[in-house]
């Protein structure tokens, strides 16, 4: 028996989440004594060995192809189960990211294998069985379930879980893997990958995000919710609500959401956003929400650990200039 860790990487990085699942296998290692296995797809992933190896993985299986350079949930998903049934690892878990969430999915269909989503806490009993804890009804419940398949797989909320230190003297053993792909039976191609060049960091793993809503009135007025993320640091980025990128204010890969992204910064800054179940469901489990809102009965208010009442055009910029100070301080 073994726990495996379906980590992530884009574009030559690791997703934190890798980092944070390794350290949650380490904690579940100590209480079962299994061995903790890593699955890395794409390709030329040398890179990733010492740190995934330092991170906690006792084994680590590189899935390597040309074709999986880009992702594909129709190959990614063939692969992984293909290297589950020759292994047989009883525990698999992977992020709840926009690729975690299409691929699970899928590897769990392939294996007949029960699935949680989008787990805020994953505890282990002492048969081996999974207990999460995951939200239900846009967040207003937190319940507990248990997996009852032979194959439990479980997908973590990025930023819910601390990352350990790692041991830079463990290393890991590395397994090369040559995916089986029949180029001809690929029901998908991947044509082209548009990326846009904003380079800022992902909303799902950012420790602060400060947020914008109907009342921003447009897409320029979005540079005061970048001039404060700027201000803020490195680890900071700009979000928006439902509203707003319905009005064209704001693209739709920074919505925070029910059906944009869900969120769980150390800091979620919410300007002129009212508050909607449909916003609040993306961005509940913050762990500090700061709401600035001209309307005091704003339903923001009652989620949030401290408002403000007033002219978000003016808070802003006073806002700005006071986080700059306080940086220049340091």
């Amino acid at each position: 028996m073994s726990i495996w860790v379906i980590a992530e990487q884009k574009d030559g990085k690791l997703k934190k989440v890798s980092l944070e699942l390794l350290s949650l296998s380490k904690k579940l290692k100590e209480k079962t004594n299994q061995d903790i296995g890593c699955v890395l797809l794409g390709d030329n992933l040398e890179s990733f060995t010492q740190t995934l190896g330092n991170y906690g993985a006792d084994k680590l299986f590189l899935i390597e192809d040309q074709a999986l350079q880009n992702y594909s949930n129709e190959v990614y998903s063939q692969a992984i189960a293909d290297l589950v049934k020759e292994h047989s690892p009883k525990i698999i878990l992977g992020g709840a990211t926009a690729q975690g969430k299409d691929l699970l999915p899928l590897v769990a269909a392939k294996l007949d294998a029960g699935l949680a989503i989008d787990c805020l806490d994953i505890e282990i009993d002492e048969n081996s069985k999974l207990i999460c804890t995951r939200p239900m009804y846009a967040g207003k419940v937190k319940v507990k379930c248990t997996l009852e398949s032979s194959i439990q797989i479980a997908s973590l909320r990025p930023n819910v879980l601390e990352v350990l230190p790692p041991d830079t003297s463990k290393q890991a053993e590395v397994v090369k893997v040559k995916p089986r792909i029949d180029p001809n039976s690929l029901k998908v191609k991947l044509l082209e990958v548009k990326k846009e060049a904003r380079g800022k960091i992902d909303l799902t793993e950012a420790d602060v995000i400060v947020s914008g809503g109907r009342a921003m009135k447009s897409a320029e007025n979005f540079k005061l919710l970048e001039d404060l993320a700027e201000a803020l640091g490195q680890a900071t980025t700009v979000g928006a609500s439902r509203a707003a990128v319905d009005s064209g204010f704001a693209p739709h890969d920074i919505q925070v959401g029910q059906t944009g992204k869900v969120v769980n910064p150390n800091l979620y800054i919410a300007c002129g956003i009212s508050g909607a179940i449909q916003h609040l469901a993306g961005m509940i489990t913050s762990k500090c929400i700061v709401a600035i809102n001209k309307d005091p009965e704003a339903p923001i208010f009652q989620k949030a650990d401290y408002g403000v009442v007033g002219d978000l055009y003016k808070i802003l910029p006073i806002l700005t200039d006071i986080v700059k100070k306080l940086k220049a301080q340091e």
